[in-house]
């Protein structure tokens, strides 16, 4: 329980830091530490590095799905100031990072309601919910970042 508790305090804390903050790059970088911590909770029970537990899964959904609502928001004009790893092809192709923005948003309200009221079932269940939530990730990384 001391565990859960932890981890739900980190998930809170990552995404207040992001209502606090009046830069978008700082506050697009906020939410993008929610979503790592989210990202990791939720490998780590994949991987069986940490028991699987409905209640964290639902925290590390919910936190995916509430940065998905907003996550577009913090990328206005001119926020490519070199500060980030944040690809220009973000401004120069904004219908390819809206379409993106709108299937990460898509396929994270469906693993909220996949989980349920009290968390996905048992780790299957989480797998199939979060795995296309992750491949967002991954996808958006791969296309709208600038690699390092």
């Amino acid at each position: 329980m001391k565990k859960l508790a932890l981890v739900i305090s980190a998930l809170c804390l990552s995404v207040s830091t992001v209502a606090a903050a009046d830069d978008p790059v700082a506050v697009r970088k906020a939410i993008m530490d929610a979503n790592a911590a989210s990202a990791g909770l939720a490998g780590a029970m994949m991987k069986g590095e940490l028991e699987y537990n409905p209640a964290i899964a639902k925290a590390a959904l919910l936190t995916l799905n509430a940065s998905a609502k907003s996550f577009g928001d913090y990328f206005p004009e001119g926020s490519d100031n070199g500060r980030t790893t944040a690809s220009p092809k973000i401004w120069q192709d904004e219908a390819a990072f809206q379409q993106a923005l709108d299937k990460y948003m898509a396929d994270t309200s469906a693993a909220v309601v996949a989980a349920g009221k009290d968390g996905p079932a048992d780790l299957d269940a989480f797998k199939a919910a979060v795995g296309p939530v992750l491949g967002n990730c991954r996808s958006c990384h791969e296309n709208f970042r600038v690699q390092n």
